[in-house]
């Protein structure tokens, strides 16, 4: 059975609002840790490379160590969920978190800062999985608008990550203090969620030998492939490769175009996350009136007006504009297209968000690194080109992922009415 968020808005029964009880918000803390941890540390990449005396591409390998702790995710999210319940998988993910990012903030060198982020991205991206399942069964016809503000909320925090970095940066303490508030966050998500129920969309652990039946009994099967979600899926990656892409290496490219210092540079990328910010409250409820995939494939179009600002601007202002800008693309493109591809999953939500999540870890680990490497041999501003490349790409799919399940649709409501 398809999940609900991918009716059509025309059939004139969606819901206008959705109730943000205590299971949503305690499950928004999550995304409140990885929205501080993303845009506080991945614009200061390129202050640890000078810090540790790295190379671009060895300051990519950041991104690399974050896939590979989105791949670990990716292969045991579904089991902990099974083995060991909803709740139980939200806490061990959390400590996991709070962990790795300690290694990070007190590493002296580039072996412990990778193994921090590979153990810090495991526990995030099973934490956010784990969370992103649990609202989209939680919330059914209106998961489109629970998970959009839920990363909305999450981005809204982080909104504060570059800033803080830029501050902690011009005092001269550094990015790590700023970074290492990550962990206090997720102490304080981890109280929150240790105090929800089991049952329901929480769902509880499951005994050894189960069928999965029940409301999120498809925890070990495969969610199955088909051409709607493949095209979800494939705009989920562009969605990642573009957003770390920019985050990672924005701040190198303000400061070699503007000539603006370190300080300045980093807190440009808070335009960025101030625009996805915005849209992601915009278009949470318009989810509900306008077509998902529609609201999509123009995102992409916006990502591609606001890096032409970004990659022209010759002034940090003007940059700015451009980050917003491209924000107000960014912002829908995850939140929208995993929503989307939640909607395809058959039942199978936990295993379709482990699709996501490795998907989504080969995208931080391959676009990252490639734009540091291909601004190591040509530099920054030529290097940014590969961000509109993959905007086209997304657009298409979003396109094409859109009219598959328009059709997935009328050919269900066509097998209901007989």
């Amino acid at each position: 059975m398809t999940t609900p968020p991918a009716e059509t808005p025309e059939a004139g029964d969606q819901p206008r609002g959705f109730p943000r009880d205590r299971f949503t918000v305690s499950l928004y803390g999550t995304f409140v840790v990885w929205g501080w941890l993303l845009y506080s540390f991945n614009p200061s990449v390129p202050l640890l490379a000078e810090d540790l005396d790295l190379t671009g591409a060895q300051a990519g390998l950041h991104g690399t160590a974050m896939a590979v702790g989105a791949i670990m995710s990716a292969a045991v999210t579904p089991r902990l969920v099974r083995a060991l319940g909803r709740r139980t998988t939200l806490l061990l993910a959390g400590a996991t978190l709070v962990l790795g990012v300690t290694l990070l903030v007190l590493a002296p060198a580039l072996v412990w800062t990778l193994s921090g982020v590979a153990l810090l991205a495991a526990g995030g991206n099973t934490s956010v999985s784990a969370a992103q399942a649990g609202l989209a069964l939680h919330h059914g016809h209106r998961a489109s608008a629970a998970l959009t503000e839920a990363n909305g909320v999450g981005s809204a925090i982080g909104l504060l990550g570059p800033l803080a970095v830029g501050v902690t940066v011009g005092i001269g303490w550094g990015w790590r203090p700023a970074v290492a508030v990550t962990a206090l966050l997720m102490v304080v998500a981890m109280l929150m969620q240790s105090r929800l129920s089991v049952g329901g969309a929480m769902t509880p652990a499951r005994a050894a030998g189960s069928d999965g039946s029940g409301p999120d009994g498809d925890v070990p099967r495969s969610a199955g492939w088909n051409l709607a979600g493949t095209c979800f899926l494939l705009t989920i990656v562009a969605a990642i490769a573009m957003e770390n892409a920019t985050t990672y290496w924005s701040t190198d490219l303000v400061i070699e175009q503007t000539g603006a210092d370190a300080g300045i540079s980093v807190a440009t990328t808070a335009g960025l996350v101030a625009g996805m910010t915005v849209v992601r409250f915009i278009v949470g409820p318009l989810s509900l009136r306008v077509p998902p995939a529609r609201i999509l494939a123009t995102s992409f179009v916006v990502a591609i007006a606001g890096w032409a600002v970004l990659w022209t601007a010759t002034t940090p202002a003007v940059a700015l504009v451009g980050l917003v800008i491209a924000g107000f693309g960014y912002g829908v493109q995850y939140p929208m297209s995993i929503a989307l591809l939640l909607a395809t999953a058959d039942g199978a939500t936990d295993a379709a968000q482990a699709r996501a999540t490795l998907g989504g870890g080969l995208a931080i680990g391959v676009a990252p690194f490639a734009l540091g490497a291909l601004a190591d041999a040509v530099g920054t501003y030529q290097a940014f080109v590969i961000v509109p490349v993959v905007a086209a790409v997304g657009f298409v799919m979003a396109v094409i992922g859109g009219r598959a399940l328009t059709r997935r649709v009328a050919v269900e409501a066509d097998a209901v009415l007989g």
